[in-house]
């Protein structure tokens, strides 16, 4: 599986799932029981290869502004949710977090923004598939620390400065 049917598979599982996440891995999982299981590693790698270019404190940031906070866990989800909304939102926001605010339409914080589900998807189907474990996928790990320069969650003022656009439209100070 290339780079672009997995991003088709992601596009086209959000859209038919109308946004909720949790469906949205469901259809993952459909889809990835059509292919054989070498092809659901290869998504996996794909998806955790991404997972991991976002480690990033800019985009923890960016998160924390969403979701009016953002602990370790809920940065991870995010991190899924984000691969979720396809290519063109998950690369902008690498370019630049703060282009979120025009990326991303309706954001419903109880909903948006955790994907856990989408990082479990490729697990799900390579077991159903084989009846196994997915092996590990050969990939480098995440980094201790996330990249770039750290920042204070709870500093309002820092993360308006930081992410002006995001914060006007989601900010909660």
């Amino acid at each position: 599986m290339d780079e672009t049917e997995f991003w088709e598979i992601v596009d086209r599982s959000r859209e038919a799932a109308d946004g909720d996440p949790e469906e949205q891995a469901d259809l993952i999982v459909d889809r990835l029981l059509q292919y054989d299981p070498d092809s659901v590693l290869d998504f996996a790698r794909h998806f955790e290869a991404r997972y991991n270019r976002a480690y990033r404190w800019d985009l923890w940031g960016a998160a924390a502004v969403l979701l009016d906070g953002a602990s370790d866990d809920a940065f991870d989800y995010f991190r899924c949710w984000l691969i979720g909304q396809g290519r063109e939102v998950f690369e902008g926001a690498l370019h630049d977090p703060d282009a979120l605010a025009g990326l991303l339409g309706e954001f419903d914080e109880e909903v948006d923004g955790d994907g856990e589900e989408l990082g479990y998807a490729a697990d799900e189907a390579y077991e159903q598939l084989t009846g196994v474990e997915a092996p590990d996928l050969g990939i480098p790990s995440q980094a201790e620390e996330p990249e770039g320069t750290p920042l204070d969650f709870e500093d309002d003022s820092a993360l308006a400065a930081r992410f002006p656009r995001l914060w006007e439209r989601f900010g909660t100070g």
